[in-house]
């Protein structure tokens, strides 16, 4: 991962790398969250690891990782002689990249008054930056 934005902003990025820059996915997550997307139906827990080749509580973390930031959804089937299991199928692509704007749009906000605040500090005469925090 790049040092900079200024780093960041010069290299090829693909989409999943957006992945990786907005919710620090690692590549296990980006796996588990194309074959949720290219499945077509909901799969357990179980499922996942056995098509990721690893351990189930390693898949569940992964899958709890996508589940909090809101690319999968869970849903309970229940067994009708009692008792009931999750799968999990992914969000609608347009609901992800509308949060994905709306989180950009708020990071993009910030930063702007982060540098107005820069430039409240630094626009003044020298005397009086001596004494400015840094």
């Amino acid at each position: 991962m790049p040092d900079s934005l200024n780093e960041m902003l010069r290299q090829d990025m693909d989409c999943e790398g957006l992945l990786e820059c907005f919710h620090g996915f690692r590549e296990l997550d980006k796996e588990i969250f194309r074959i949720l997307m290219m499945s077509g139906e909901s799969l357990t827990v179980d499922e996942i690891a056995e098509q990721v080749d690893r351990e189930r509580s390693t898949a569940y973390r992964a899958v709890q990782r996508l589940l909090q930031v809101g690319f999968i959804q869970k849903e309970q089937i229940n067994y009708d002689q009692g008792g009931y299991y999750h799968v999990y199928h992914p969000t609608n692509p347009d609901k992800i990249a509308d949060d994905m704007q709306q989180m950009l749009n708020e990071w993009y906000a910030k930063m702007g008054q982060l540098i107005q605040q820069f430039r409240d500090k630094y626009d003044q005469p020298p005397e009086q930056l001596e004494t400015a925090r840094y």
